[in-house]
């Protein structure tokens, strides 16, 4: 088999495994298509994907390096190169000022600024339009809430960012379906005592108590 069908038979695994929330799987697939394949673009950007999503935003940046010193398409590199900019884009300097008046607490601001790094990563070569920055940041903020049980209504985030609601509950979809997003998540979760932990320790005693009723005395 060539250098060039394996490449892509890692690449594709890997896309399975981050599919499967197996993130180092993922990393591990991403970084043998790209030892085969250097110059593949597509491969650097699948890598800085894995990397954001398990929260390694150092070695995303690495990896969106790279996927910009081989990529050809000038718009998609264009997109892409902001992100290495030190200033705020219009949608978090608006998202910053708004959770603030909100009262959001400052780590939930951060956890915020970080889903939209991971967002505007994570969406890959598909477009990403922004004629109404207010409306991405109300999203992400509403998000912050829904993740964090912040008792905000969709409404009340809509009036304070002054867009439409219909169109927030769109754009939070938008957020929801392209970083999977869940109550509680691990990425975006800043109470002490994440639930989360809770229902894995109750699986993991039930599988216990399964096997341990199924075994032989």
């Amino acid at each position: 088999m060539s250098k060039s069908k394996r490449a892509i038979q890692h690449n594709e695994a890997g896309l399975a495994y981050y599919q499967a929330w197996e993130i180092d799987n993922a990393i591990t697939e991403f970084q043998k298509a790209i030892q085969l394949e250097p110059d593949n673009p597509e491969f650097h950007l699948n890598l800085a994907r894995a990397y954001a999503r398990g929260g390694k935003f150092d070695q995303a940046m690495l990896s969106l390096g790279e996927f910009l010193r081989t990529e050809t398409d000038e718009v998609i590199a264009e997109r892409y190169e902001r992100l290495f900019s030190s200033a705020m884009d219009e949608v978090e300097t608006l998202m910053v000022d708004k959770m603030r008046q909100l009262k959001f607490p400052v780590q939930q601001i951060g956890k915020g600024i970080q889903m939209w790094l991971e967002y505007r990563i994570t969406v890959g070569r598909k477009p990403l339009r922004i004629p109404k920055p207010a409306l991405w940041a109300a999203a992400i903020a509403y998000a912050i809430t829904k993740i964090n049980f912040v008792q905000l209504t969709r409404a009340e985030i809509a009036a304070a960012f002054g867009v439409n609601e219909r169109s927030l509950k769109e754009k939070f979809g938008e957020l929801v379906s392209t970083l999977d997003l869940m109550p509680a998540d691990y990425r975006y979760f800043t109470g002490k005592e994440n639930p989360l932990d809770k229902l894995v320790e109750a699986a993991q005693l039930l599988e216990e108590m399964e096997r341990r009723f199924k075994a032989d005395e």
